[in-house]
């Protein structure tokens, strides 16, 4: 794996000049931001004696940048930016700090109302194992203060993360209660765990047959453990009952929730995050009492997506806070982490035979594609295995074929598995990967579940890169961790958290590791002109770092504190 070092003397910029704005990578082929006059007595803030990686191929390197009305104006060397200090600017003194662009996370779910309202029973954002006894004893404790027959439910369990070293099963959570229906959802999003009055309540019986594209999970002895797959888990919808919240209290809770995440975001470094759904009209209103902290890309579905498709609005429709992005995923296999998603070939010592599951048709995935593209919506689909990205390539040249548009830029959430002939067809169609990234750090204790061989086509971002594909970053928050940093080190490392390394020839580079997690995250959403590096002309959006992810030990480079995340030169978190 390279881990690209840079000698100070590579450290240089431009004296005193305004940039000429984004100049990207090759395959961006983007118009660059327009250049800006400066007003050498009105810079609002001054930044130098940095080490800042600006992800523009034209300045990599700088030590100094000022901004304006919440743009970069000038970005150089700090003799020269120094001399747009006036009276009233504010200034920063980076003491050789590594300054980089803001971090983007391309698919995110941002349950902020789970991490509030939720029985939490797994660590959101960290490695951490957990006890079956723990879990038991957190949701008893929920269960005696909930009526019975209403569900009890726990939240970001993650199966690899137990001491226990097994699964949940049904007769744990019938230790919870038998008065109530007991569900733990796997953090992954694709399967749960219920208890027998769940089960009883649902009508699943011994007998239950697998659905089309889920499965109701057995022991050795036949009968139900309580694991349900994917679209098996449908049956439980109406079953029990939950928890009535009026529209006040419901909408009260999504704006608490979103204040609460976006806080958790710039903790981390993440100026930009691609939302799956959640209450647009709480994300307004969040914004206008001044709680949201971050930029959002909201990748649209149900009611928006329906007005957007009847009224004729097209993705980019909104301002540089708040912008309509992409559909949000339209799921067409199942999970990586989970061990669902849809394969070519059987999973790896698995009896019987079990390739995942497909949760559409092909037909259904072609009209669904048609539609949204014909709409001049950017498509964006979840597929994990190479099963399912063969659908989505082929709805897309479908698509592309009875309604030719120019750079549609479908997107491909989690994009996992590929190979020569995928790779292929995603650089042929523009396809845009949206990769996990915290997975190869956080998630190598279920590599071994795919193997070596699998393992070597998986996440692959080195392939990507290779093949000029602007593959994103994506946390898959809450299935990942979102920390930018854990994921640019498993990213470079291919290491995860038990020391196991898969898939080494997918390494990149550290700065290749940025500029995925901040340019490519703005080219995902279409507005690599406006965001994504320290250009002169795109907004202030950057992050201060501790220590330079370039020098230090790859392995520590998750560890590096985030001292300050700014957002339109303004300081959202400060360590």
């Amino acid at each position: 794996m390279k881990n690209i070092k840079h000698s100070r003397r590579e450290f240089l910029g431009l004296t005193g000049a305004c940039i000429a704005g984004a100049v990207a990578a090759p395959w961006l082929n983007a118009p660059r931001a327009a250049a800006q006059t400066v007003d050498t007595h009105a810079a609002d803030l001054v930044v130098f004696n940095a080490k800042v990686y600006t992800m523009d191929n034209r300045t990599p390197r700088a030590e100094a940048f000022a901004v304006k009305a919440g743009r970069f104006v000038a970005v150089g060397r700090t003799t020269g930016i120094k001399g747009l200090i006036a009276k009233e600017t504010q200034t920063i003194d980076a003491r050789q700090m590594t300054i980089v662009p803001g971090f983007t996370d391309c698919h995110n779910h941002a349950p902020g109302t789970t991490l509030l309202y939720e029985v939490l029973v797994g660590n959101p954002f960290e490695v951490e194992f957990v006890t079956i006894r723990s879990i038991v004893d957190k949701l008893r404790a929920r269960a005696q203060e909930t009526p019975a027959g209403r569900w009890v439910e726990g939240y970001f369990f993650d199966d690899t993360k137990v001491k226990d070293q097994r699964l949940l099963n049904v007769h744990d959570l019938d230790e919870v209660s038998k008065e109530h229906p007991v569900a733990v959802h796997h953090r992954g999003g694709h399967t749960s765990f219920y208890n027998s009055k769940a089960l009883e309540l649902a009508g699943v019986t011994k007998n239950a047959k697998d659905s089309a594209g889920g499965t109701f999970d057995r022991d050795e002895h036949g009968d139900l453990n309580g694991r349900v797959t994917d679209r098996a888990r449908g049956v439980f919808a109406n079953a029990g009952s939950r928890q009535t919240l009026t529209a006040d209290e419901t909408a009260q809770r999504s704006r608490d929730g979103l204040a609460h995440i976006s806080k958790q975001f710039v903790r981390y470094g993440l100026t930009s995050v691609h939302h799956q759904g959640g209450d647009l009209f709480a994300l307004q209103q969040v914004r206008a009492r001044g709680d949201l902290l971050h930029r959002v890309s909201y990748e649209v579905n149900g009611r928006v997506l329906e007005a957007m498709i009847t009224s004729g609005i097209a993705t980019g429709f909104g301002d540089e806070w708040i912008r309509l992005g992409a559909t949000s995923e339209h799921t067409v296999d199942g999970s990586f982490s989970e061990r669902t998603m849809a394969l070519s070939i059987p999973y790896p010592g698995v009896t019987p035979p079990y390739k995942g599951n497909i949760t559409e048709t092909q037909d259904e995935l072609n009209a669904w594609v048609e539609r949204v593209h014909r709409a001049g919506i950017q498509i964006n689909c979840h597929a994990n295995g190479d099963v399912a990205i063969d659908m989505v390539l082929t709805a897309v040249e479908r698509a592309q074929k009875l309604f030719p548009r120019p750079d549609a830029r479908p997107k491909i959430t989690h994009c996992t598995l590929i190979n020569d002939d995928l790779l292929r067809r995603i650089k042929a169609t523009g396809t845009i990967p949206a990769c996990f990234t915290s997975y190869a750090y956080y998630n190598t204790d279920k590599f071994r579940f795919y193997g070596e061989e699998l393992m070597k086509r998986a996440m692959p971002f080195r392939s990507f890169l290779d093949a000029g594909v602007p593959a994103c970053a994506g946390s898959d928050f809450s299935p990942g961790p979102f920390a930018p940093l854990m994921g640019i080190q498993g990213m470079v490392t291919r290491t995860g958290w038990n020391g196991e390394t898969w898939g080494a020839n997918q390494r990149v580079s550290v700065d290749e590791a940025i500029r995925i997690n901040t340019l490519n995250g703005a080219y995902a959403s279409r507005e690599e002109t406006i965001k994504g590096s320290i250009s002169a002309g795109k907004l202030a959006d950057f992050v201060i770092l501790a220590d330079d992810p370039h020098t230090v030990d790859p392995s520590k480079i998750k560890d590096i504190r985030i001292v300050r995340t700014v957002v339109s030169g303004s300081t959202m978190y400060q360590a």
